[in-house]
């Protein structure tokens, strides 16, 4: 795949759906209109509060050792359903849905890549954190760099940012931060939420998937990376080999929202052979 520097992947590589099953894609991502405004910027708001440096080590130092529950990815799943994203602009029907969604539109581009479609069902499990008593600001949404200058191409970067206290700190609110030029950005600390939280589970239940899952399980909320071509001078080599997968999958992502909901009960056994085949069993969440 090329690399396409400062370009949408969301217009760029959109998938081939008709456009009478479709939203235009304009309408996509709309952070300026719509009947789900209010709702979004209020969580986006709280996000951009109270998503610092301190927070996000605390976080990362709660939930990384996986103790909360035991169940297995269908258990998961299902408990999306109980879930609606406050944060998304596009949708106001339960995440589990999409799961669905955006897997099955990458099995129909990609029928020979049983991981990649695992990793469509996979990629928004950790909003479960939402339903284990975290609040929706620090579980969902874009993700971005703490510890380093805010970049523009956030949402909601210039109206939402004026109460973080990391704005005014004398190290966190320079370009570089407490990184170096070029460090990588698995050395980055991301603001916390559903990427982060189920990358360390993927890792910690030793998933077989391969590395370019684990990566855009990481980073597919990275919008200001993937999509605004921000914090490039933070990416090393591997970034930029793993960028257009994270943009592959995107397309997958946002242009697969519909409310044509599909039929989980018969998908349920396919996905069920590819969960048994890179992370089966009982895991530690």
């Amino acid at each position: 795949m090329k690399i396409q520097m400062g370009v949408d992947p969301s217009l760029v590589y959109r998938p081939d759906i008709k456009s009478k099953e479709m939203k235009e894609k304009v309408e996509y991502r709309n952070y300026t209109s719509g009947p789900l405004l209010e709702r979004v910027f209020n969580t986006y708001s709280l996000m951009h509060t109270h998503q610092t440096m301190d927070f996000v080590r605390q976080k990362n130092a709660i939930w990384e050792s996986c103790t909360f529950k035991k169940m297995t990815i269908m258990e998961a799943l299902d408990w999306l359903d109980d879930l609606v994203d406050e944060s998304d602009p596009d949708v106001d029907f339960p995440n589990s849905y999409h799961a669905y969604q955006t897997a099955e539109g990458i099995r129909k581009e990609h029928p020979d890549k049983g991981w990649f479609q695992l990793v469509g069902l996979l990629h928004d499990m950790g909003k479960i954190l939402a339903l284990a008593g975290e609040p929706q600001w620090c579980v969902v949404g874009d993700t971005f760099p703490v510890g380093c200058r805010h970049q523009d191409s956030i949402v909601f970067q210039d109206s939402t940012f004026h109460n973080n206290l990391d704005t005014t700190h004398p190290i966190y609110s320079t370009e570089f931060g407490i990184y170096e030029p070029h460090c990588g950005l698995e050395n980055v600390y991301m603001s916390w939420g559903h990427d982060e939280y189920m990358y360390k589970v993927m890792k910690f239940n030793n998933f077989t998937l391969p590395e370019e899952a684990f990566y855009m399980i990481r980073f597919h909320s990275f919008y200001p990376w993937h999509t605004g071509g921000d914090y490039m001078h933070l990416c090393n080599s591997k970034d930029l080999h793993m960028l257009p997968w994270v943009k592959e999958f995107n397309k997958f992502d946002l242009y697969t929202k519909s409310e044509d909901l599909p039929d989980v009960d018969s998908l349920r056994p396919y996905y069920q052979s590819l969960i048994d085949q890179y992370c089966p069993g009982i895991l530690s969440w």
